[in-house]
């Protein structure tokens, strides 16, 4: 009986595996596969993240300077190395940066295609935000960010020198935002010369502005509410308190649901950290200050992302009758009791306490 193609296939397969591997034994290099696709990056930035030293956004009148300080670190420049969110602020500009290496055009227009209507019909004249990477002393790029697509869905991006206007995937310039808005927040508790009289600040709890945070995760007993925004930035609650428009995936918040949820959660815009207790705890200082079961874990996400942008643990009360404790980016502090509060109403507003 003469063998089927199938069982031929299958030996000559084995026959090939057995041949590598001994390839592989024998030379201690695992053979070259000329047949496999090797990814080539087409991205707007030709140099690859690790290389980019310095970065510098300007928006409006604001400028902030970021410095590499290790393969993942950044740091805002006069700002101390140990800053609580260092390592949050590291991740998304290796995150921004990779963008701009690997994302590719969805679209790019010639100046003979936008004619004389000129850039400032793509919000690029003047730009919304401006970002120049660096590697050690030679300026690598300059993109400027300019308005969404109508759908929302891609955002206009120039490099400066060159006349082609590229739509560029959403996220490319979102986690730029998200860059921005953490130096803001890390900037303003450098020292000034004009603050030398002015008690320092430990800075606010929420590592970015809750303009930035789409979606908002409270874990409370066991049991996980999520907060999350519609296409318009209404907040709703994702159990039922929101509609679909006809056969559409899209959520539609409930627009009385939507101010409360918001009432709720933009007050934590201004939430600042009361004292800064213990960096790095161990096992038994996190019991100390409850944090071993934690009362409420708190997920804070960006746009576009299933990766929390933040996480804040809360603990047992301090004992001063308006703070407790909490665990944030490796830190316990004292935050105020009554931020706490304002999240423990707000389930129970919407009916998802326990």
């Amino acid at each position: 009986m003469k063998p089927s193609v199938r069982g031929f296939a299958a030996a000559t397969a084995a026959v090939a595996i057995i041949v590598m591997l001994g390839l592989l034994i024998f030379t201690g290099k695992s053979p070259t596969l000329g047949n496999l696709v090797r990814f080539a990056p087409k991205g707007l930035v030709a140099a690859a993240p690790q290389a980019i030293a310095r970065v510098e956004i300007r928006i409006g009148r604001e400028h902030f300077v970021l410095d590499r300080r290790d393969h993942a670190s950044w740091a805002v420049a006069g700002a101390a190395v140990d800053d609580g969110y260092a390592a949050d602020l590291g991740s998304h500009v290796e995150a921004a940066l990779r963008f701009m290496h690997v994302s590719d055009a969805v679209r790019s227009l010639d100046p003979d295609a936008y004619g004389a209507t000129g850039l400032g019909e793509f919000g690029l004249d003047p730009p919304a935000y401006v970002v120049s990477l660096s590697e050690a002393g030679r300026p690598v790029a300059t993109a400027q960010f300019g308005i969404l697509n109508p759908p929302g869905t891609s955002q206009y991006v120039r490099l400066l020198g060159s006349a082609k206007v590229n739509l560029m995937p959403r996220h490319v310039g979102a986690e730029w935002q998200v860059v921005t808005d953490m130096a803001r927040r890390i900037a303003a508790r450098i020292p000034g010369a004009d603050a030398a009289d002015q008690e320092p600040r430990l800075g606010l709890l929420l590592p970015t502005s809750i303009d930035h945070i789409w979606a908002v995760e409270l874990v409370t007993a066991g049991r996980l509410t999520r907060f999350e925004r519609d296409s318009a930035g209404r907040w709703f609650l994702h159990a039922g308190q929101h509609s679909h428009v006809g056969n559409a995936d899209a959520h539609v918040a409930d627009p009385t649901r939507a101010m409360l949820i918001g009432t709720a959660l933009d007050a934590l815009n201004q939430s600042e950290i009361e004292a800064t207790i213990l960096q790095h705890p161990g096992p038994s200082e996190l019991s100390r200050y409850g944090l071993a079961l934690p009362a409420m874990i708190v997920l804070l996400y960006p746009r576009d992302s299933s990766t929390p942008l933040a996480r804040i643990e809360v603990g047992a009360a301090a004992g001063d009758g308006f703070s407790r404790y909490a665990l944030l980016a490796g830190t316990v502090v004292r935050v105020a009791d009554h931020d706490v509060k304002r999240l423990t109403d707000l389930l129970k507003a919407v009916g998802a306490a326990t």
